[in-house]
């Protein structure tokens, strides 16, 4: 089997600049996903997406990452490119992120040029090359992220502290460019700066997303040039002469990653299963159960409910906030407890406690509501409560984002397995809650009478169980530092 190590095995690592620059890759990436997630849904009512289309559209993401990541990570440690392991994959993701926004952004221009109607409610040339933008995005951003975090792995030569820092600064970045896509999408009127994205087919929602992603498109490659350019990869060695079939070569691989590994893979698995429901749910809960407002109601009610939408947007921008703050204070917050595993398992009760919050916030706003006028926002003490749980959830995301990334890396440096292949190992304990939580989200909150806590109660079932999980389960790395 062919193996490739690094030539030193012990030393200190890169300077802390060095894993600055590749972690700021990350910020580039989210700065993307941010913007989607604050425009997406008018652009799609633009193209006049079906349901049926949609529900295909947000497969694409734990599909892809079953597939891609652990490929591209197994991939990436093999390689013998004279470019190195992880920088041919960081730019290829990177080309393809470029293809795939501006897919995204131009698909309403490119769907009118080859004959969609205006007077039609769904654009489907349009749609066409939407979906197969999304699809491409998300297939990138992953051939982006995780040899990002591996090359991070490789800089830190072994070093866990390098490591815990190198993935706190790529969880700090995230949070940069949570904050600078929510903003640049929150700006109605910026494409100004480029008139020439509003067009006869693109009004002006669409506009800003495309003149959003032209921005992302030159931040991205701003970052990943600086970063290729003047981070030169540690130097690898092939160890034999011979190489098994790929399917082999995985098999034996996985096999060899270590128990640690597994049961960092099932803390992981929980902490997601915590998790997905407020992600997917948060500003559709702040929207129906705390304002009251129905976006499939009367006229009056969507407007309440996009007032609740709004709230919940700027709560994302707190989290964002809380969470690149969170993630500066990571280290020595780890060393303050005793490890990183014991940070990860406190952080788990703040997030059960803050997901049970969601409840109490809840039945306060539906008492103000039966004492108000209808269309009434909720008084300040409820968007106050509201407001601070957003801020409250960036203490565990810094935490989510950065430290079972460091510790599997410092597990793999333990037992001699590939970063690349550990962190996409890593990343199916990511998809497949995320499948579970959106299989389950709905019959579950159907049982018990709609509205999104039922699926909130389970996430704070779930984080208080991980942090038990993370305190008693999960074993510490060596103790190399």
């Amino acid at each position: 089997m062919e193996i490739i190590q690094l030539e030193e095995q012990n030393g200190p690592g890169s300077p802390y600049w060095k894993l600055f620059s590749v972690a700021s890759i990350a910020a580039g990436v989210q700065f993307g996903w941010a913007l989607q997630l604050s425009l997406l849904t008018p652009y799609v009512q633009l193209l006049g997406v079906p349901h049926t289309w949609a529900s295909f559209i947000w497969l694409c993401g734990p599909i892809s990452g079953m597939v891609v990541q652990p490929i591209v990570g197994y991939s990436s440690d093999r390689l013998t490119s004279k470019f190195g392991r992880r920088k041919p994959f960081i730019f290829a993701g990177t080309a393809l992120i470029c293809v795939a926004i501006l897919l995204i952004g131009f698909a309403a221009d490119i769907g009118l040029k080859l004959g969609d109607s205006l007077n039609q409610a769904t654009k489907p040339r349009a749609v066409a090359f939407f979906v197969a933008g999304f699809w491409i995005l998300d297939i990138a951003n992953n051939m982006v992220q995780d040899p990002a975090r591996a090359f991070l792995a490789d800089l830190s030569n072994h070093n866990h502290r390098k490591m815990r820092v190198a993935n706190a600064f790529f969880s700090f970045f995230m949070a940069i460019g949570n904050i600078l896509g929510y903003a640049a999408g929150s700006y109605n009127r910026l494409y100004k700066f480029l008139p020439f994205t509003l067009s006869h087919g693109c009004d002006i929602y669409c506009a800003n997303l495309k003149t959003c992603f032209l921005i992302d498109i030159i931040f991205l490659i701003v970052l990943v040039s600086f970063a290729l350019i003047f981070v030169p990869e540690p130097r690898f060695e092939k160890k034999s002469d011979h190489e098994d079939p790929f399917f082999v070569q995985v098999k034996s691989t996985v096999r060899n990653l270590g128990k640690p590994m597994w049961l960092l893979f099932l803390v992981t698995a929980m902490n997601w299963v915590a998790w997905f429901p407020f992600l997917l749910f948060n500003t559709d809960w702040v929207g129906k159960e705390i304002y009251g407002g129905d976006p499939a109601g009367s006229e009056a009610q969507k407007v309440v409910y996009d007032h609740g939408v709004g709230v919940g947007s700027l709560g994302l921008m707190l989290t964002a906030l809380t969470l690149g703050l969170m993630s500066i204070a990571i280290d020595p917050l780890s060393k303050v407890l005793g490890g990183a595993r014991r940070l990860w398992g406190v952080v788990n009760f703040i997030l059960a406690a803050a997901l049970a919050l969601t409840a109490v916030v809840t039945k306060s706003a539906e008492h103000a509501r039966k004492l108000a006028p209808p269309g009434t926002p909720p008084p300040k003490n409820v968007k106050a409560g509201i407001l601070t749980l957003f801020a409250s959830m960036g203490i565990p995301q810094a935490v989510t984002f950065s430290i079972p990334f460091a510790l599997a890396s410092m597990f793999s440096s333990d037992s001699g397995a590939g970063h690349g292949l550990s962190l996409g190992v890593l990343n199916l304990a990511i998809v497949i809650p995320q499948m579970f939580v959106s299989l389950i989200s709905g019959p579950l909150d159907k049982l018990f009478g709609g509205g999104n806590l039922p699926a909130f109660m389970l996430g704070a079932v779930a984080a208080f169980i991980d942090g038990i999980l993370a305190l008693t389960v999960l074993p510490p790395p060596s103790s190399n530092t």
